[in-house]
């Protein structure tokens, strides 16, 4: 059938027609998101208790090590590839240097021998700084009221070993001391763990969305003071870029930009920048603000956080450190 000419109605291109269905909108889509991108931070205790709810955290548990072990199998079934592990030790064991960082038979290294056990096919990834175990909540040594950054990465580099001779596959130093990276790299070396990863937290900003982790390792009640004089003014951007490549000049092998959705900024300018693997991680603050608006009906849950982790694999974060893993690994099915 012969159709009479009409000139077509403007306008001749229409981005809606690529919106228009469910399977169209997958095919087009520019990001992807799947369990594979997202590393599981746990908080783990040595108390009594195998599961403690942290308060300012809904849905999270300060963990025993058999439970972290449960929860590194979950991880695997999920398809999620690793998860973090950070700790809540008793204040006994806490002092101005933070001893208990490198005990052998700590919190910790315990940890990773219960997750290889049970799951050895997940990686694991520990955190390297003093705060959770000093008695003033810094993440270095403090003198005179200052923290001191050569006699800290002593400190630094024999955590790092004894996390990485426990079993660590990657071992993530937060603290934001100058030359960290070189001394744990040194001190893996000369140790024959050449093959442990350093997952650089290399643009850690002095941020406010910190508080509900600090109570979620027992750190914020014995805090001094702040972290600005060591963590990055949030007023600043290029400065990652320093940071950055200061750290890969030392041998780090991936990156971590912290907090998360505040500073997409930041992921998108080193990642672009240097082409390195860079995670982001949407810490406790941003997890605590989405939940209370779940519980309050503001938000849906599903939506709103499949949303938020496809905000930073867009601005081109390798991956996303998340308390909602789980969750969403599951709701990707």
């Amino acid at each position: 059938m012969t159709m009479p000419f009409q000139p077509a109605a403007f306008p001749y291109a229409r981005p809606r027609r690529l919106r228009s269905q469910p399977w169209v909108r997958r095919l087009v889509a520019e990001t992807t998101l799947t369990p594979a991108d997202l590393i599981w931070p746990l908080i783990v205790h040595d108390g009594p208790e195998d599961r403690q709810p942290v308060a300012s955290m809904p849905g999270v548990f300060r963990l025993s090590p058999k439970e972290a072990a449960k929860a590194a199998v979950e991880a695997r079934d999920l398809g999620i590839p690793m998860v973090a592990l950070f700790p809540n030790v008793n204040d006994s064991l806490k002092d101005a240097v933070g001893t208990a960082a490198s005990d052998p038979d700590g919190l910790i290294p315990d940890c990773i021998r219960a997750i290889k056990d049970a799951a050895p096919e997940i990686g694991v990834m520990t955190d390297v700084a003093l705060d959770c175990y000093t008695d003033h909540g810094h993440d270095g040594v403090l003198e005179n009221g200052r923290i001191v950054n050569d006699p800290t990465l002593e400190r630094l580099a024999e955590q790092a070993f004894i996390h990485a001779h426990a079993g660590a596959d990657a071992v993530a130093p937060s603290d934001m001391m100058d030359g960290r990276v070189q001394a744990i790299r040194e001190a893996l070396e000369a140790n024959g763990l050449s093959d442990t990863l350093i997952i650089s937290y290399a643009a850690k900003y002095a941020s406010a969305f910190y508080g509900p982790y600090r109570d979620a390792v027992g750190s914020s009640k014995s805090l001094t003071g702040d972290k600005k004089t060591y963590q990055m003014d949030f007023a600043n951007a290029e400065e990652a870029l320093r940071e950055v490549a200061m750290d890969l000049s030392e041998g780090a092998d991936a990156l971590i930009v912290k907090p998360g959705l505040p500073y997409l900024d930041i992921v998108r300018l080193v990642s672009q920048t240097f082409k390195v693997p860079t995670f982001a991680y949407q810490v406790s603050g941003e997890y605590a603000m989405m939940q209370a608006a779940f519980a309050n009906g503001w938000l849906d849950p599903d939506r709103a956080i499949l949303e938020s982790l496809h905000a930073f694999k867009r601005a081109g974060a390798s991956g996303v450190i998340s308390y909602f893993a789980p969750q969403a690994a599951r709701m990707m099915g």
